[in-house]
């Protein structure tokens, strides 16, 4: 009996206590409830398998970037039978990275409602390639050659860049490339097309490692690649989710470049498959084209409007767009903007 009374305040103790934390509780859980309806779904469609082409965006998931900016975001790998373009502007995926600013362009011409964000690739992410005893040492030694490119906009690169040496459109044999370097390799063709971060790694494994290179950039031909796009309304009606998609993925890329070696851990989860030497060879590459011009003065993924002209006006003079497209509408840079400096610049 002597215990009714303590146990009776105990009680209510416990029942004032419980009243008091009640609503903290309520507004807890009320928060809780919100912040789960916050993280808006959305995708990225990549233009290719997963690789360390694409670790940026591997790493800001894997890191809880974009959930961090209340996104909860789906990967989609691409493939040779799927265009990242469409796929965004039929509203099939949120954003896309396409093949590049002429595949971007293009679209734009044809009235696909894309905006890029943003461009990866600062400089010509590919070479064209050829063996030390093919002869060619110049520009005019590609007259009377067997080249081979992909009819996705790196013929015309091609033609732009042999015009500055005089080599004409008929003065050598254009071939379509396929997936396979084996008729190069075989001596079927003298030139073949290669990526920094693909083809010529995979050359140089196979025992091609003297090969002589001709960069379109050293011709005063850059062309950017990699292009971060999603629609016209999306831009206009969800600004807040592309900020935060922008803003999430630079994160992912500076960490991905300030720490390698964890991004291709996390790159090998994505598919056990890979080869992890290539991919380390990979991301190697992707730095130097990601971080060159303004990608290394201002930041990544920066969008460069002077080298924009000049790729737009090559496109033009080759009948690739029917008509000028108006580069300020098709590039939104005021999302890339308004990311702190110290989150895009390594």
């Amino acid at each position: 009996m002597a215990f009714a009374p303590l146990f009776a305040k105990g009680a209510r103790r416990a029942a004032v206590a419980l009243a008091l934390a009640a609503p903290l509780l309520a507004a807890a859980t009320l928060g809780g409830a919100q912040d789960a309806r916050a993280a808006e779904k959305a995708s990225l469609r990549l233009k290719w398998l997963p690789q360390a082409q694409f670790a940026g965006f591997y790493v800001a998931k894997a890191k809880g970037f974009y959930e961090a900016e209340g996104i909860d975001l789906t990967i989609n790998p691409g493939g040779p039978n799927l265009n990242a373009e469409a796929l965004v502007a039929s509203g099939a995926d949120t954003f896309g990275l396409t093949g590049g600013v002429e595949s971007h362009l293009a679209a734009v011409d044809k009235g696909m409602p894309l905006v890029a964000i943003g461009v990866s690739h600062q400089k010509t992410p590919y070479a064209f390639v050829t063996k030390p005893d093919s002869g060619i040492k110049t520009l005019a030694d590609f007259k009377g050659k067997k080249v081979s490119t992909w009819y996705t906009g790196a013929q015309y690169t091609l033609k732009a860049m042999l015009a500055t040496g005089g080599v004409g459109e008929g003065d050598f044999t254009l071939m379509p490339q396929s997936v396979s370097l084996n008729p190069f390799i075989d001596g079927e063709v003298d030139v073949a097309t290669a990526t920094l971060y693909n083809e010529l790694n995979t050359l140089k494994s196979r025992g091609l490692t003297d090969l002589v290179l001709f960069q379109p950039d050293d011709f005063g031909i850059t062309v950017q690649r990699d292009t971060l796009v999603t629609t016209t309304d999306t831009v206009k009606d969800k600004p807040e989710l592309v900020q935060g998609f922008l803003t999430a993925t630079l994160k992912g890329w500076k960490y991905a470049l300030e720490h390698k070696a964890e991004a291709i851990d996390i790159m090998m989860k994505a598919d056990p498959g890979m080869d992890r030497k290539h991919q380390e060879a990979m991301i190697e590459a992707i730095q130097d084209v990601m971080v060159y011009g303004k990608g290394a003065s201002d930041g990544l993924l920066a969008i460069d409007f002077d080298s924009l002209q000049k790729q737009h006006d090559i496109l033009l003079a080759n009948g690739v767009m029917k008509a000028p497209v108006d580069l300020k509408a098709a590039f939104d840079p005021s999302f890339w903007d308004k990311v702190p400096a110290e989150d895009k610049k390594l």
